[in-house]
């Protein structure tokens, strides 16, 4: 194969040995060497094919620690997006054009705003005028609620003597009967009673996913929630070399798994997946839900004139045993937690398995870190826990209403999202989308991480507790070598060194030096993956 070379470029590598270059060469899919513009040169030698950078800004591919890259690949092929609806009118809208250019058996939506919407004012009656016949599910923007039609409704069954599953729940009106909305598991309690999604469609899904992280200098993910169909897709496209990004997974474990039948599913399935491009390295486990809905668990009790509180979707003692027995079957444990309860019950339960098991470098990894304790900050380094970030989250939407800091009321406020706390503390951290959830734009992200406010596109807001902003070079080091470590490939991706994998983006500037609020607007120009381009803009066309 042709080696190579990349030059007059600012090349960030990512590793502390080496921190900056002008060039590098590749060679078979692998960076042979890295350093100045006239070394690179003569090591490609003259045969080499040439990428002149202009001068710009090189990073390591990004790596995305949780992102549902199918689910939201699919939604991009089959779904009708509803995040910029701010009345029900416009939901009903947006889902009629939908309906007029879909002929599948299942209408979907997604991205309705639980600021604007909820258990009050979105039910079926929304959706029966313009679905008609058809069943129908929509999900807010946060994939916790979502709401039936009423076709949906008498496909699954639902009557008013079905009683809730477990960690879910039907809402109903005063008569007893199902509005259509669903909280939580209910969810997947409907979706196992109607049609499913076809296999071609998520094939389509995941060529459009991975074209949009490619787009956004994407070459690396975890998915964190991976069932069935998504293994099978994922393992298909890395048999045909397909992927144009590296997949890592997460396999769910419910309440309803014993220690048995969650070992012995989840070794079955790390046995069967487990390559460089395509492996299944971890446990998923939600152990609350989301403010939104009032299913975030926390220590004291929602501080809004409703209060109440909620319990965790997994008893303590089946907590402690999980994590252990999967811990010393040597799998990462993710864990998805909202509230202070569900964190403080995650890390109880990898301090049982320490004491158990004994320390080792698994990178066991808590989602979200919304509302944290400040005694638990320090657990994090002391159990070796990483914190999967996602900084977007932290700001003031000038767009949506956000009743959750009523429910988290001026006692706790500074405990939301505290990730310069917990950086301080010594806590191993990466940062990444949750999409569909939001935007995969790592740079609009980034942008927020630094600053604690939205992207300027939404409009203006005061920064949300300044003093929690991260740094431009930790923002990255959350997008690359940490990411990398998440996601278990830190030994051959996550930098620009000789022997790792040729995972690198083009830059339109230079992030670290540029207005903070401009970071939001890079574009990516050429992706690298595995030395190969699966993304060219100009001037690289």
């Amino acid at each position: 194969m042709t080696r190579t070379l990349l030059t007059n470029a600012q090349i960030r590598t990512m590793n502390p040995a080496q921190p900056t270059a002008q060039a590098l060469v590749i060679d078979a899919g692998r960076i042979l060497a890295v350093g100045n513009a006239a070394t690179m040169a003569e090591r490609a030698g003259p045969a080499a094919a040439v990428i002149d950078a202009q001068g710009r800004l090189i990073l390591p591919g990004f790596q995305d620690a949780h992102i549902h890259l199918l689910n939201g690949g699919t939604d991009l092929v089959e779904t009708a997006p509803l995040y910029d609806c701010t009345t029900t009118a416009d939901i009903a809208a947006a889902m009629q054009a939908h309906a007029a250019t879909q002929d599948g058996p299942m209408l979907w939506g997604a991205g309705w705003q639980c600021g604007f919407f909820g258990d009050a004012n979105l039910t079926r009656t929304v959706l029966d005028p313009v679905t008609q016949d058809r069943p129908c599910l929509i999900y807010d923007g946060n994939f916790h609620n979502a709401c039936l039609n009423s076709r949906a409704i008498e496909m699954t069954g639902l009557s008013d003597d079905t009683p809730d599953p477990p960690n879910g729940h039907f809402v109903r009106d005063a008569q007893g009967h199902a509005t259509g909305m669903l909280h939580e598991d209910a969810i997947y309690w409907a979706l196992a009673r109607l049609p499913r999604t076809t296999e071609a469609t998520f094939h389509a899904g995941m060529r459009a996913g991975q074209a949009l992280a490619n787009r956004h200098g994407i070459t690396g993910v975890l998915d964190p929630f991976i069932q069935s169909h998504h293994v099978g897709i994922y393992a298909q496209a890395a048999a045909q070399d397909a992927l144009t990004l590296r997949v890592a997974g997460a396999m769910s474990v419910t309440a309803a798994d014993t220690v048995d039948s969650a070992l012995s599913r989840l070794v079955a399935l790390r046995n069967a997946h487990d390559t460089a491009d395509f492996h299944l390295h971890s446990a998923k486990f939600f152990l609350d839900g989301g403010l939104e809905n009032r299913t975030a668990a926390l220590i004291a009790p929602y501080a809004d004139v409703q209060g109440g509180n909620c319990p965790l979707m997994f008893p303590p003692d089946q907590i402690r045993a999980l994590f252990t027995a999967l811990d010393a079957a040597r799998f990462q444990i993710h864990v998805h937690c909202i509230g202070d309860m569900a964190t403080r019950a995650a890390l109880d339960g990898f301090q049982a398995a320490r004491d158990a098991n004994g320390p080792w470098p698994g990178l066991h990894q808590i989602a979200h870190c919304q509302l944290l304790h400040p005694d638990d900050r320090p657990r994090f380094a002391a159990l070796g826990v990483m914190a999967n970030l996602q900084p977007l989250w932290a700001c003031i939407d000038p767009i949506i209403p956000d009743d959750t800091m009523a429910m988290i009321g001026p006692d706790r406020a500074s405990w939301t999202y505290a990730n310069r706390s917990l950086i301080d503390a010594g806590a191993p951290f990466c940062i990444n989308s949750d999409w569909a959830v939001t935007s995969l734009n790592p740079f609009e992200i980034i942008g927020t991480a630094i600053t604690r406010e939205p992207p300027r596109h939404r409009g203006r807001a005061a920064p949300f507790f300044p003093s929690e902003c991260m740094t431009r070079h930790e923002a990255v080091l959350g997008y690359t070598i940490h990411a990398a470590a998440a996601c278990w490939r830190g030994h051959q991706t996550g930098a620009l060194r000789p022997g790792y994998s040729a995972d690198l983006i083009v830059l339109d500037r230079d992030i670290f030096t540029c207005d903070p609020y401009a970071i939001a607007e890079t574009q990516v120009l050429l992706t690298l993956f595995k030395g190969r381009a699966v993304h060219r803009a100009a001037p690289f066309t």
